[in-house]
């Protein structure tokens, strides 16, 4: 397995992350559709659909690695194995 300074943004973001997805009302009482990742619990992407949710969370997710990567934190990585 590779040392942390050999994980860069693209090892991250091909990780198998477990996406949490849902629907949810904003404070005014309108739906939003939202995916999260189970492993990153500050990580929400949202949208009006969960199809868009779905297609545009990457680019949310890479902006949120790349900070965590220049800041030195721990990126905890998914533990799922392919059997």
């Amino acid at each position: 397995m590779a040392d942390n300074k050999e994980k860069d943004i693209e090892y991250y973001l091909n990780l198998p992350w477990t996406l949490v997805e849902g629907e949810d009302l904003d404070f005014e009482g309108n739906p939003y559709c939202y995916v999260e990742i189970e492993e990153l619990p500050s990580f929400t992407f949202t949208a009006k659909t969960i199809e868009k949710a779905r297609e545009n969370y990457k680019n949310q997710l890479r902006m949120t690695l790349q900070v965590m990567l220049e800041f030195g934190d721990e990126i905890p990585e998914p533990l799922k194995t392919d059997c």
